[in-house]
């Protein structure tokens, strides 16, 4: 049996983690992010299809090409964030399969099958999302995933001409504790789970 990890491993990726809106004013580093791609790319997804792709938004010109598509709500919280990540999906995911699965002919699950691509493409690539999430927690990084933003407008400005489709955003940082309000309560086991 593998251990169970330490409190403070599970404090810091569950227990204590929180939805942020404000960052301090400290630089994410390339190679952390290289670092957090490294982690969140050995998650399941189904066949190994890793659909999601990931564009970091830092520079200014980026952020200035994001702003438009944001709800009103989202502009301030996100411009100040030191990254934004927009989490997509590649709608073209199964024509890298030889390579990611290459002891059947999975491509050839999906390839001119729309309804299997698209559910496949944004089912896994929501998971992968929730995956970087953990492991940014892990790298001492926090997050604010949003759904508040125009996805026909990312995609337009980000993903013009290509197979790739915006799914979520997470503003990603160091996250100012002082600005968090009391964490809201959860559903308890018996509210959302039963056992059969």
């Amino acid at each position: 049996m593998k251990p169970i990890l330490d409190a403070a491993v599970l404090d810091q990726l569950f227990n204590n983690a929180r939805t942020y809106s404000h960052f301090k004013p400290q630089e994410v580093t390339d190679a952390t992010l290289k670092r957090l791609y490294e982690l969140l790319r050995y998650a399941p997804t189904a066949a190994n299809a890793n659909p999601a792709r990931f564009v970091f938004v830092k520079s200014q010109a980026a952020k200035e090409k994001l702003k438009p598509a944001l709800s009103a709500g989202n502009v301030d919280k996100t411009m100040a964030a030191p990254v934004n990540v927009i989490v997509a999906y590649d709608l073209e995911f199964y024509e890298k399969l030889p390579k990611l699965f290459p002891h059947a002919d999975a491509r050839s699950w999906f390839a001119g099958n729309d309804a299997a691509i698209q559910s496949t493409a944004f089912r896994n690539g929501s998971l992968q999302g929730a995956y970087l999430i953990e492991a940014a927690r892990a790298l001492g990084l926090d997050c604010g995933p949003m759904s508040g933003f125009d996805n026909g407008a990312v995609d337009a400005a980000f993903f013009a001409g290509t197979p790739w489709k915006s799914n979520f955003l997470i503003n990603l940082g160091y996250g100012d504790d002082t600005q968090l309000h009391p964490r809201n309560p959860r559903l308890d086991f018996d509210e959302a789970c039963r056992i059969d």
